[in-house]
């Protein structure tokens, strides 16, 4: 539930002109105003599950869409269910001036949103839920003195650095020929309310950042084991066995009223991790080569 000075877990993330916004509980148009961030450039929605505090905000964030002027179609992806959902919320907002479009995913679908390439894992909670991971691709190196030496002329560059094939005087000269080796990426990962499992690791494997539930205190792993969540000590064992390259802690239980209290025990296992905070954000970048 949300507590004063702490927002229900949602999370945003932004790159090339795509805005992608993970969950909705109640009350996270407020939380993202607090945050500076807008809305109305908001093209996707990703719902982990249909538990209220992931998704009793949609309506509020489609009105707020709609009141800010939004024309474009938004789109809404979550697990089996999710149309049901979504036509239930909009009881109360019929009218919308942009058209929604509900994507219902399976564990282990692929997707796009728009320059992200998203995958998905089954959670196990009691309900379907989905973890989700985000990559944006980087684009291979384009060598210019490779197009020169093989007389293309710079009008075509564009279009071999997109991995077109051009035609030039009688020859076709394929992208490999004028590309550098593939590059590394950055990729984004959001787990919540799920129990740690091999898929979701495998899914997680070597993001940047991983944003995961840490529900529970490490002496609870009983209680996190029945309910469906993590401690503090299996989201930083997750994050140690998946390599990633650091850790957010989320969606604490209202008991833990200072999740701060117990980020040793999560460091102990995994040394970059934090405990994640309403407006906490960062950028990141491709990697120098």
């Amino acid at each position: 539930m949300p507590l004063p000075g702490r927002w229900l877990s949602s999370l945003i993330v932004r790159a090339a002109g795509s805005t992608v916004l993970f969950d909705c509980g109640e009350g996270t148009q407020l939380a993202l105003r607090e945050a500076s961030w807008g809305l109305s450039d908001i093209d996707y929605i990703c719902i982990s599950h249909f538990h209220a505090d992931h998704v009793s905000g949609l309506v509020g964030i489609l009105l707020m869409l709609a009141n800010a002027g939004r024309k474009e179609k938004i789109t809404i992806l979550g697990p089996a269910g999710l149309e049901r959902v979504v036509e239930g919320q909009r009881l109360i907002a019929p009218i919308l001036p942009y058209d929604v479009n509900c994507c219902e995913l399976r564990a282990g679908d692929s997707f796009e949103a728009g320059a992200f390439k998203g995958t998905c894992a089954a959670g196990i909670h009691g309900v379907p839920c989905l973890a989700y991971r985000l990559d944006l691709p980087r684009g291979r190196r384009f060598l210019p003195e490779k197009a020169t030496a093989l007389g293309v002329p710079v009008a075509y560059w564009k279009a071999l650095q997109s991995g077109q094939m051009v035609a030039h005087k009688g020859q076709i000269i394929k992208p490999d020929e004028v590309l550098g080796r593939p590059r590394q990426g950055l990729a984004v990962a959001y787990v919540t309310d799920t129990r740690p499992t091999e898929n979701i690791a495998d899914l997680v494997q070597s993001v940047d950042v991983l944003i995961c539930e840490a529900t529970l205190p490490p002496e609870e792993e009983q209680r996190a084991v029945e309910t469906g969540h993590m401690t503090f000590a299996e989201a930083a064992h997750l994050a140690k066995n998946a390599r990633v390259h650091e850790l957010w802690l989320t969606h604490f239980s209202p008991a833990v009223s200072e999740p701060e209290a117990y980020l040793s025990k999560a460091t102990a296992v995994f040394p970059r991790t934090r405990i994640g905070k309403d407006g906490m954000h960062t950028s990141l970048r491709f990697r120098r080569e």
